[in-house]
């Protein structure tokens, strides 16, 4: 057998792990499903995820750095809030969302069923609190480097960007339509720039911040 690092190896359960949430979803996903994905002997793949609740949780973590990667491809942090909005929310819903429904229902089912769960209920939080982390650090940055100031604190504009966008994809996951999604799409990202009110600090005036 071919020697694998350990972290080559992780990665490599991860994305079988993902493949298998998004085709057959969280409920009928098995660890045997997994490793039978990843070309793997479910006793290796016990001894790297030891538990369902363990992979979810690693499944988490990689589609938050996918989506941050994602948010930020392409973006010229330095022009400012409403162009990192509009850029990123754009870039996002191209490329994970369009094309990869199966991984955004899988998020779905995955918070569902981390609620049904009493042993994996604590991931539901941290599924929501790193997709509010990401936006709210995108969009703070993105004012810090332009040198603005918004009208509202950057953790409520991450939850608001969140919410919005999180209806729109439960919508066209139910009927999709690509031409209304993104008309919603612009018409969303116009009431949060216009929520967020991003203005230019004068020079000599203390640091950027979000006000709220």
């Amino acid at each position: 057998m071919v020697y694998v690092k350990a972290s080559e190896r992780e990665e490599q359960i991860i994305a079988a792990a993902i493949k298998v949430l998004s085709d057959v979803g969280v409920p009928a996903a098995t660890l045997r499903a997994v490793a039978a994905e990843a070309g793997v002997p479910l006793g290796t793949l016990q001894y790297v995820f030891p538990s369902k609740d363990q992979l979810l949780r690693a499944v988490i973590a990689t589609v938050v750095e996918e989506i941050s990667w994602t948010l930020r491809a392409g973006l010229e942090l330095d022009r400012g809030v409403e162009h990192a909005l509009r850029h990123g929310v754009t870039s996002f819903w191209e490329k994970l969302v369009t094309h990869r429904i199966g991984l955004q229902i899988m998020q779905y089912e995955l918070l569902a069923y981390s609620l049904r769960s009493e042993t994996a209920a604590p991931l539901a939080r941290l599924q929501y609190d790193r997709y509010c982390a990401v936006v709210t650090e995108f969009c703070e940055q993105a004012a810090q480097a332009a040198g603005e100031r918004c009208a509202v604190g950057f953790d409520t504009l991450g939850r608001l960007v969140l919410a919005q966008i999180d209806g729109l994809i439960l919508q066209h996951v139910a009927n999709p339509d690509a031409a209304r999604a993104r008309r919603d799409l612009d018409n969303a990202v116009d009431m949060l720039v216009l929520f967020a009110d991003p203005q230019r600090v004068a020079r000599g005036s203390r640091r950027p911040a979000a006000t709220g």
